[in-house]
């Protein structure tokens, strides 16, 4: 790092921290303009930053770790979520919308009635702010950790750290973000995620441009990769063709149940499975439902087909000039900082810099949601008027982001951590999805899921008799979701329903599809707004559209032809098909004060 390395960087965080104080004065007035952007972003803006909230510093490093031990394949650990997050397009985001809500668990006191939608809104507020979220702020400090160490950025000033000044200078940039996102809220958040996330972009490209240039260009990236490793890095899916029948490769680096469980379990058992937190708050803040299915499927392009290969690439690059590093999520900054010329390390050090604070700062908004609106408003003062909101929002701010570096400092590697998130938050996700859809699911059945996912994926991750035993990451989804669903069952069918009135007064206000809700649409007299049979079947050909695509890039980038224009025609066959299929009516909601027959 030279000094116009350093300038670079510091402008970065000088323009982010302006543009976040300009904007507090739009999320002052009231809570819902702190923490939804008074219900009015436009979809672009909503799309992006849900994408910048996914793109932390720790991504990149986490496929790094994943290419160089798992192979590309391995990387269906998070591609799977792409089918939940389609679903989320068609099926959940006009719900979320029309929900009117400031949280996901403020739901639960409207799908749900009495003493225990209160607990479950208790509880459900308190894990995600705190447990869950605070992890979440650690490893991407635990990344950011990474980074300075590896980039020797303190070295760079003539400094020698300690372990104790990378993470004070990581807890420093944290408390840059906590300033713009305490001040403004939800709209400082999501404007600076908006710059924060094309310059982070930038910066994966010309990691990649420089990383494949310096191993002489793609045409000699992959031979020498396929040369380096008896392990079957470049397969997209981990089969091949055999005797005129797929076989599962014995090279692959994930095994046949743990594809299985990423492919047919963990995108629908997952607590995210009908959107989840930071998705929903932007959903919520979107102008109205169809802003709301825009941004959904903005996020998904920019997720999956746009960003996926950059890092791909350069994991691959990693394998080649460090075939032996003994930790190969070190491959990223390592490669930035012997090939990147000065002025665009500076520029790619502050894309990673503005990574990291998308994500922190969405993190930290989202969970100081949690405590103001679903514990502090809920339960200690319900009669706290806007401005007080306000004030508390900010305060929960700050516990949130204390408790974050808390947690980096007993994190030890991203893709672990990331494990970890994902076994605590599997469970719940087929509750979650039902609830929607089915009137007999109660609040005792998702309290009973959600503490039952939490807890098992707990025990079977640090106790280590049983971590011995699913040391298969497969193995243990499957375990956790069977386990939690018998949990789940067994507790609502041994609990009463919700009552009539509640469930009326659910259906009224969201009006889902399908047949679960009959008796609600007789005692009503209201037709369901959503058609479910034509959302289904526009996530099917939605989820062959988004892997055809993202599989056709991947494909020609490496040198596999055949693969590139088999998974180009299917997307842009489902592509043409889904675009008919949305061209059929979608029935809005009435207006306030309107019945059926007004429009």
């Amino acid at each position: 790092m030279r000094l116009i390395d350093w300038l670079i960087v510091l402008l970065y965080l000088l323009l982010t921290m302006g543009l976040g104080i300009y904007l507090s004065r739009r999320g002052s007035k009231s809570l819902v303009d702190f923490f939804v952007s008074g219900r009015s972003l436009p979809w672009w803006l909503a799309g992006t930053s849900m994408a910048a909230t996914t793109f932390s510093i720790d991504t990149p490093l986490y496929i790094a770790g994943v290419v160089a031990s798992r192979g590309i394949a391995g990387n269906w650990e998070w591609w799977s979520f792409a089918i939940a997050h389609i679903v989320l397009i068609y099926i959940f985001s006009r719900l979320w919308r029309r929900s009117e809500v400031v949280t996901d668990a403020e739901l639960t006191e409207i799908r749900y009635g009495g003493k225990m939608a209160a607990i479950l809104r208790a509880t459900k507020a308190f894990l995600f702010a705190v447990p869950i979220n605070c992890i979440g702020i650690g490893y991407a400090m635990l990344a950011m950790i990474k980074v300075v160490d590896a980039l020797e950025l303190w070295q760079s000033l003539g400094i020698e750290p300690g372990n104790n000044l990378k993470i004070l200078s990581v807890i420093g940039i944290s408390i840059l973000v906590l300033v713009y996102s305490g001040f403004s809220g939800l709209w400082g958040v999501v404007a600076t995620d908006f710059f924060q996330f094309f310059l982070a972009l930038f910066g994966a490209i010309v990691v990649a441009i420089f990383a494949v240039n310096s191993v002489g260009g793609i045409h000699a990236l992959i031979p020498a990769v396929q040369q380096a490793t008896e392990q079957d890095v470049l397969s997209l899916i981990p089969f091949s063709f055999q005797n005129g029948g797929l076989t599962w490769s014995d090279t692959a680096g994930i095994t046949a149940t743990t594809f299985s469980a990423y492919v047919f379990v963990q995108w629908w058992s997952f607590r995210r499975s009908d959107g989840g937190g930071e998705f929903v708050q932007r959903l919520a803040a979107a102008k109205d439902e169809a802003e709301a299915e825009k941004a959904a499927w903005f996020f998904n392009i920019l997720h999956y087909i746009v960003r996926t290969w950059p890092w791909i690439i350069v994991a691959l690059v990693a394998i080649i000039i460090y075939p032996n590093l003994e930790d190969p999520e070190l491959g990223y900054p390592k490669l930035m900082l012997d090939f990147l010329p000065p002025i665009m390390l500076g520029l790619v050090v502050a894309s990673l810099v503005a990574a990291f604070m998308s994500t922190v700062s969405t993190s930290i908004n989202w969970g100081a949601s949690y405590l103001t609106n679903d514990l502090y408003l809920r339960f200690i003062k319900p009669d706290a008027t806007q401005a007080e909101l306000v004030y508390v929002g900010r305060i929960a701010s700050i516990l949130v982001t204390v408790l974050g570096a808390i947690a980096a400092f007993y994190a030890t590697d991203v893709a672990t951590v990331f494990r970890l998130v994902i076994a605590i938050g599997t469970g719940p996700g087929l509750v979650l999805i039902l609830r929607w859809f089915w009137w007999r699911v109660n609040a005792a059945a998702e309290l009973a899921a959600m503490l039952g996912g939490f807890f098992v994926g707990l025990i079977t991750t640090f106790f280590a008799g049983f971590n011995d035993i699913f040391a298969d990451f497969g193995l243990r989804l499957l375990v956790i979701s069977g386990t939690t669903a018998l949990l789940w069952i067994t507790v609502m069918l041994l609990t009463p329903p919700e009552s009539d009135d509640t469930l009326d007064e659910f259906y009224r206000r969201v009006r889902p599809g399908g047949w679960g809700w009959k008796r609600q649409q007789e005692r009503t007299g209201l037709q369901p707004v959503q058609k479910l049979s034509l959302d289904i079947l526009r996530v099917v050909v939605a989820t062959f559209a988004l892997f055809g695509a993202m599989f056709a890039i991947g494909g020609f980038l490496l040198l596999e032809p055949v693969t590139g224009w088999v998974s180009l025609i299917i997307g842009v066959v489902a592509s043409f098909w889904l675009r008919q299929l949305s061209k059929k009516k979608v029935m809005p909601m009435p207006r306030p004060g309107l019945d059926d027959s007004d429009w």
